[in-house]
């Protein structure tokens, strides 16, 4: 750890950040008008250590959930609608099918229904785990009149079932849900599931309000010294379901620190700082990040080297750091930050889509989202099943997200976690971003397809490309450390590799379109290749043209990189 960034640490306190975790742990900011009096918490703090804030007030379109029930006969099950749902107040009637959990399926937030077949259409659907976007889609285009999701605890959790990230586009309205869908508890759940058995039907009532509503916005930017208009992005939501306050009050409470302890050392900072609190994250299906990505596209393409999430630190009990999400070209740095930090060791794991990851599709590598959490012995011992955040503590989601969530110590070691990752890319001569992992991370992919594909295709296309990157990218970091590539230069060509390259491993859409609220896999353009086998041959030529396609991007992208870098890596 260097001097800078001991002396910056020294700075961090608790007084300020535990004073906001206490504040909203009597502020809802589910309702809108509620998230925006949570905004003013925020900023009334920025402004109090002087900080420069700006407050935007875009409209975004949010849905929020009221109530949900479900009948059968005189029995009444208390549910939640998901954001997004079909709302239908009088509710909609079928006969009740259960659908079985798919085989493999260890956790609620992995356990896939199994595949909708014709005997869906027409029923009300029972699936157990969380009512999540993927699977109330394929239910409804399978003909299901309505989803129920058997939670797997004593609480309800909220969440959403819109596939759209962030405000739709006229053609993405088709895409909203039409069927209502609603989460019950896991005892109703049982009961529901043996109804189903005896041939019952159930009526699904749904309650909510979607529309536009005007959501604050606060952005403080830190400028740097040296190169003020590169930037590292730190952001997090601030809207929650109830009080939130492992999810996300303790999240906004350590960005509020980082905030306080860089702004008091900017005249040590290299690189300009911008940190972002999120409106519409959950009723929106992330709807601020996305409008921020939109309003600001231009200027996060050109100066963006990196981008950090923030979400549910400093909870109860969540004292690992062993797997974080990060970009594979940010594994190295990472590593280094959480021995720095924390004193423990970490890999890096792919980010899903998910936790306001909004910027893929201009192409900004990225490290940390949930960054403590609990550890499995920990998991086990409280009984606890995975939860998407709050550290692992199960109250994610529910009523019980309250104070006793947060903790005081783990806060501490999360805002210093942040505090050190920011530091590490913004004072850093050259930026820690390293594309031979990246391109260690491709070679493994397209062997894994191809080896799929078998002799159906060939992709050897796609590894000459990447064979030609790899041998620009050893030249170039070569060089870096030889000292014969200017800093500046250096850094100009990183950040464009983000440019092509997060793009071609993160999405399928177009740039500065935003891809489906759906898991992508890598590389996905050449991604088919794993279905080859599942084609007979009146089907294959279909499915190999689709191939070719996503080949011919790949290999254009490879290319487009290799001819970055050896504009300043060959001499």
């Amino acid at each position: 750890m260097d001097d800078v960034t001991r002396a910056v640490l020294g700075k961090v306190g608790l007084e300020e950040p535990w004073g906001l975790v206490e504040a909203f742990a009597g502020q809802p900011r589910e309702n809108p008008d509620d998230a925006n009096r949570g905004a003013d918490l925020i900023v009334e703090r920025l402004r109090r250590y002087g900080l420069p804030v700006t407050v935007h007030q875009p409209e975004i379109y949010l849905s929020l959930p009221i109530h949900a029930e479900v009948r059968v006969g005189d029995r009444v099950f208390a549910g939640k609608p998901p954001a997004f749902a079909a709302s239908r107040p009088d509710g909609v009637r079928a006969p009740l099918l259960y659908l079985a959990a798919a085989a493999g399926g260890d956790s609620p937030l992995d356990r896939d229904p199994q595949a909708p077949g014709p005997e869906v259409a027409g029923k009300v659907v029972i699936i157990e785990g969380f009512a999540l976007p993927n699977f109330v889609a394929g239910l409804e285009a399978a003909g299901a009149a309505a989803v129920i999701a058997v939670n797997p605890g004593l609480r309800i959790h909220w969440g959403t079932v819109s596939t759209i990230w962030g405000t739709p586009e006229p053609e993405d309205l088709a895409r909203l849900p039409r069927i209502p869908s609603a989460a019950v508890n896991q005892a109703d759940g049982q009961a529901l599931i043996a109804l189903a058995a005896s041939g019952a039907e159930a009526t699904v009532a749904t309650r909510l309000e979607t529309g536009w509503f005007m959501q604050k916005l606060p952005v403080v930017e830190i400028e740097g010294t040296d190169e003020p208009d590169a930037f590292v992005l730190v952001h997090g939501h601030y809207d929650s379901w109830r009080e939130g306050v492992g999810d996300n009050g303790t999240g906004n409470a350590c960005m509020l620190e980082v905030a306080r302890v860089l702004w008091a050392g900017r005249d040590r900072l290299k690189r300009s700082v911008r940190l972002a609190w999120w409106p519409g994250h959950s009723t929106g299906r992330y709807a601020g990040s996305a409008w921020f990505a939109d309003t600001f596209a231009q200027d996060l393409a050109d100066h963006c080297i990196v981008h950090m999430n923030c979400d549910s630190p400093g909870c109860r009990w969540a004292t690992s750091y062993g797997s974080i999400n990060a970009t594979a070209e940010c594994e190295t740095a990472l590593k280094t930050i959480v021995r720095d930090a924390t004193g423990q060791e970490t890999t890096a794991k792919r980010p899903q889509r998910n936790s306001d990851y909004t910027f893929n599709n201009i192409g900004i590598s990225a490290c940390l989202s949930a960054s403590s959490m609990m550890p499995p012995e920990a998991l086990a011992e409280h009984g606890y099943y995975v939860v998407g955040g709050c550290g692992g503590n199960i109250a994610w989601h529910t009523e019980d997200d309250t104070l006793e969530i947060a903790d005081r110590d783990v806060l501490k070691k999360d805002i210093e976690l942040y505090t050190t990752a920011v530091l590490h890319f913004a004072n850093a001569l050259v930026v820690p971003i390293d594309w031979r992992l990246t391109a260690a991370e491709f070679e493994a992919t397209i062997g894994r397809y191809q080896e799929a594909a078998g002799g159906r295709f060939d992709l050897g296309p796609s590894r000459a490309a990447l064979a030609a990157l790899s041998a620009a990218l050893d030249r170039f970091y070569g060089a870096i450390e030889a000292g014969s590539i200017a800093a500046g230069a250096a850094n100009a060509a990183i950040r464009d590799l983000a440019r092509i390259l997060v793009p071609i491993n993160f999405t399928r859409g177009p740039r500065f379109q935003h891809d489906p609220a759906l898991n992508i896999p890598q590389l996905p353009t050449i991604e088919p290749a794993l279905r080859l086998g599942r084609h007979d041959a009146a089907t294959l030529g279909f499915a190999k043209a689709q191939l070719m396609r996503g080949q011919n991007r790949l290999v254009a992208a490879l290319g487009e990189a290799t001819r970055r870098i050896e504009r300043v890596a060959v001499r």
